[in-house]
């Protein structure tokens, strides 16, 4: 108990509570604006929602490690020792998730160094940045009508799908491809405003392989 006692005098000599929990509420309040954020803005095709929701976690628990280790060079010795035997696993798909995770972590990084106004201004700064830019790639979209367009083929040459594509299609971006001994799986966003146009990219894409099978995803809210 007097251990105890003497660790709590120990640590709120060297953290002031109230610079902790303005701390706190400053990493949850930020952390939420970029998961509102990246939920409206992003450009990811996945469940951006569900992914987002990691954010406000991830961004107290780095502001608390960040705490901990300046409160403590024995308490910093121990996370070292702790954190090399945790491996992280989570599978990023897009290269927009890691550059979020990284504004997560940077949140809690300079609000646990105890810089709240320099947390706030500094992504205040690059969610402006990131809008302009969401805006400045909007006014290149001639069409809201955004379509996910899967493709399975026996053609084993890709030069042959593409072809099509770039032929018939204004805008063509190449999001996955499997290939295998039994064929082709490709998948490409694309834009189309004329339904007609889906008819003549069937027929030309039934040249290339009689048995190849399509489907088209309508998607409204990606950005190209």
């Amino acid at each position: 108990m007097l251990q105890f006692e003497e660790y709590l005098t120990d640590f709120t000599n060297t953290v002031n509570l109230v610079d902790f929990l303005i701390n706190t509420i400053v990493a949850a309040l930020l952390s939420l604006s970029l998961k509102a954020f990246y939920v409206r803005f992003g450009h990811t095709i996945a469940n951006r929602e569900k992914f987002a929701a990691t954010f406000m976690p991830l961004a107290l628990a780095t502001m608390i490690v960040i705490t901990v280790v300046q409160a403590s060079l024995a308490l910093s010795l121990g996370l070292v020792g702790a954190l090399s035997i945790v491996r992280f696993r989570a599978a990023i798909k897009e290269p927009e998730e890691l550059t979020y995770l990284f504004l997560t972590i940077a949140i809690g990084l300079v609000t646990g160094a105890n810089k709240p106004i320099l947390a706030i201004i500094a992504i205040g700064i690059v969610l402006g940045l990131l809008y302009l830019n969401f805006r400045f790639r909007s006014k290149n979209i001639k069409s809201n009508d955004t379509l996910f367009v899967n493709i399975q083929t026996k053609e084993q040459d890709i030069r042959k799908i593409t072809e099509v594509l770039d032929a018939n299609l204004s805008y063509v971006e190449l999001k996955r491809m499997d290939m295998s001994d039994q064929g082709l799986f490709v998948s490409v966003l694309t834009q189309m405003n004329d339904t007609e146009r889906l008819a003549v990219l069937r027929e030309a894409l039934v040249k290339v392989d009689a048995s190849i099978k399509i489907s088209v995803v309508e998607q409204p809210n990606l950005v190209l």
